[in-house]
């Protein structure tokens, strides 16, 4: 831990010293040679000028004139860099209040023209730079003269250096609670989820612990106002630093797979892990140099070319990762690769255009435009990953569950009313405004919003309702066919919910395209009028359609049949696979799919609910000893009962009924058994099988008509005396 907290020492006393530095060497270059013929105590004038800028009443009309202000206007040390928000760090410095009544190429043109009026104040504040970095030396130098500027910069890396040391304390501390969740299992949802909250509390205790150190300590003392700045503003930085490398470990875990809550390798989630940390860092240090440089007084324009030339440096961030970024499994081909490396590249020029340009709502356009559906690609499989069923492995295999279908869509919801708040921020939408205007534009504006926040919430609810239905589904699915009260009510529930399912679709879709018509200012009342006149005349255009759908309904309602049933009616038999509102879709045994309306069903042959009586029928030679039969059938039954392939599956074993007619060359002995339904088949086979095997066992004849043919000139009268006799013969005996 030493050396990782020196290491971290050193990069942070060798980035602030590079940021201070870089902003004033170009003045020190120009005024080294008069400050060395200066006396040490600063000119009467200069003593005079500072006073006044001291002054609250002079500050005050800076602060209210800074706008208006000349290139070579000094500001206050006192003043604020959050006064800079509209500097060439903030995405919303050239855009003015939007005009309702302006036309769209109104709008365009003056656009084009503040561009091109930027533009030119770029070029103009070119010559002027070595003496603004002069000016901001100066002010340095005046501010320093005490400690020097060697001194400042050793006493932020102080404070740094204190804000690890109190880190180090809660590492050293809270070390048990590391070791505690090393060992935290995670083999179930709420095991993760456990996870994830106690490695968030650690994390934030290890920010917090490094910010008292830092930002703390150095709030504790006094400080002059441009040395309180410089020093609170790097410190800031440095702790968006440090926040943002353990929200990095927090997500990605780039030392181990086992607490990554965004699935990725190893070596993509290090690689992801230390450019973000350096964009991040870059832009933070950045931002605080050029909030640093308007409160040193230097001019908007030669601020702006400052910020974009440290701009430069995260465009050279964003094109090393576009070319350098791990591919994913499995790894697109050379071509491909290299396409996409070229798109993101070309991307990242664009936005750094964009913002050199100061167009600023297409820059933020452009960021939502991508940066959106990424993020909502991460989240989801996050969100997948940590809530994934106990014994996935992967959460692409399982179907998402309830909490997971409600944290997903609630945070996609939320990420996209972020997305449209930035939005309104960038293009100056007053929402407050917007919402008390009642003109045609804001009243469309107002409406659309309205419709989006409805979309959202009925793509929740549905996603949410879906989630449940289908764990449901699943559920029945996995309890299987049986013959208890909760194996046919499962039965039912396979059977309606496919259909509540999609009346449920429909209600939401319908629901939530009435209340978007009526947010965008349509009045709807005639809309539903018009379309219980147009359900009428559809109604009696299409009654077979209606007779289909309100029989489907009765039929559902009866519980006439589920799925998986074999049902009979009329010419149509098979296994029921599925259904519409309209529509049953029957699979026959030999592999014919029959799609039927549910208004030609008719009555209906259910094969398949509660028990089967089984009938079958042998005839044997009238000299068979019945009783013998008899019980030869009834040790049968009870084999077959007593097997356990075929047992389970019995209801009553077999028996003989008794004779059931005398024919004409057999006596015809009846049996019957009661079995489950769909059963009674292989039952029967084998029934027959061990009838056939005890009746020759014991001696018992099976009749059966024989036929004699006789060849050559055999008499006819010959041929039919001989089988009259064949048949006469049974009923003499």
């Amino acid at each position: 831990m030493g050396k990782v907290t020196g290491r971290f020492i050193a990069r942070a006393c060798g980035v602030v010293v590079a940021l201070l530095l870089g902003a004033a060497v170009c003045g020190h270059l120009y005024a080294q040679d008069a400050a060395a013929t200066k006396a040490d105590a600063p000119p009467a004038k200069v003593q005079e000028l500072l006073q006044l800028l001291d002054d609250p009443a002079v500050r005050d009309w800076l602060a209210q004139h800074r706008g208006a202000a000349t290139s070579g206007s000094v500001a206050t040390p006192a003043q604020k860099p959050a006064a800079s928000s509209a500097s060439a760090g903030s995405p919303a410095q050239d855009s003015a209040p939007a005009d309702t009544s302006m036309t769209a190429s109104g709008y365009f043109a003056q656009r084009i023209a503040a561009i091109r009026q930027h533009l030119a104040d770029l070029v103009a504040a070119v010559p002027t730079l070595p003496h603004e970095f002069e000016r901001c030396f100066i002010i340095l130098s005046l501010e320093f003269q005490q400690s020097g500027l060697v001194g400042v910069l050793v006493l932020i890396a102080v404070f740094i250096a204190l804000g690890f040391g109190v880190e180090w304390l809660y590492y050293w501390l809270a070390a048990g609670v590391e070791k505690w969740i090393l060992g935290l299992p995670l083999d179930t949802v709420r095991q993760r989820l456990v996870a994830v909250a106690v490695r968030l509390a650690y994390g934030t205790g290890m920010v917090a612990a490094f910010a008292v150190g830092s930002v703390g300590a150095f709030l504790a003392l006094e400080w002059p106002p441009l040395l309180r700045e410089i020093g609170l503003g790097y410190l800031l930085a440095f702790l968006a630093l440090r926040l943002t490398m353990v929200a990095s470990r927090f997500l990605m875990a780039p030392g181990g797979e086992r607490f990554r809550i965004l699935p990725m390798p190893t070596a993509t989630a290090l690689f992801w892990h230390r450019r973000l940390s350096f964009l991040v860092g870059w832009l933070a240090f950045g931002w605080v140099t050029v909030g640093l440089l308007r409160t040193l007084g230097m001019a908007d324009a030669t601020r702006h070319l400052v910020a974009y030339t440290l701009g430069l440096g995260l465009l050279a961030i964003g094109l090393e990762t576009a070319w350098q970024r791990p591919l994913p499994e499995p790894q697109p081909s050379p071509h491909h690769r290299r396409v996409v490396a070229w798109l993101l590249s070309a991307y990242y020029l664009v936005l750094w255009l964009l913002w050199v340009a100061s167009a600023l709502p297409a820059f933020w356009l452009a960021v939502v435009a991508a940066g959106l559906p990424a993020a909502m690609s991460a989240t989801q499989r996050a969100v997948n990953h940590i809530l994934r069923p106990p014994g996935a492995a992967d959460a692409a295999t399982s179907a998402p569950g309830v909490l997971a279908a409600s944290l997903s869509r609630g945070l996609r919801a939320l990420l996209i009313i972020g997305a449209a708040l930035l939005l309104a921020w960038a293009w100056n939408i007053d929402l407050v405004a917007l919402t008390a205007s009642d003109t045609l534009a804001t009243r469309l504006l107002r409406g659309a919003l309205n419709a989006v926040v409805i979309a959202l919430i009925a793509d929740f609810v549905w996603h949410v309702m879906k989630a449940v239905i289908d764990r449901k589904l699943r559920e029945a699915q996995a309890a299987g066919q049986g013959e208890s009260d909760d194996s046919r009510r499962r039965a039912r529930m396979r059977t309606l919910l496919p259909i509540f399912s999609n009346l449920l679709f429909i209600v939401l879709v319908v629901m939530a395209l009435l209340m978007a018509l009526a947010a965008l200012g349509i009045n709807i009342g005639p809309l539903i009028a018009g379309a219980g006149v147009v359900g009428v005349a559809v109604g009696f255009g299409a009654q077979t359609l209606v007779k289909d759908v309100i029989s489907g309904m009765f039929y559902l309602l009866d519980d006439a049949f589920r799925v998986g049933e074999y049902i009979q009616s009329g010419n149509y038999k098979g296994t029921v696979e599925s259904f519409s509102l309209r529509s049953v879709k029957l699979r026959h045994h030999r592999g014919p799919l029959y799609t039927v309306p549910f208004g030609t069903l008719g009555a209906i042959q259910n094969m398949s609910r509660d028990w089967v009586i089984d009938k079958m029928m042998v005839g044997v030679t009238y000299d068979a000893d019945l009783d013998k039969v008899k019980k030869l059938i009834k040790q049968i039954g009870k084999d077959l009962a007593a097997d356990p392939e075929f047992g389970q599956h019995i209801i009553e074993p077999l028996k003989m009924q008794g004779v059931e007619a005398f024919g004409d060359y057999a006596i015809q002995i009846r049996m019957k058994m009661m079995t489950k339904p769909n059963q009674q088949f292989t039952i029967r086979r084998r029934a027959y099988a061990m009838i056939k095997k005890a009746f020759d066992a014991n001696g018992i004849s099976f009749a059966f008509p024989t036929v004699a043919v006789a060849g050559g000139a055999a008499p006819t009268a010959a041929i039919a005396h001989q089988g009259l006799e064949l048949t006469q013969k049974p009923q003499e005996a």
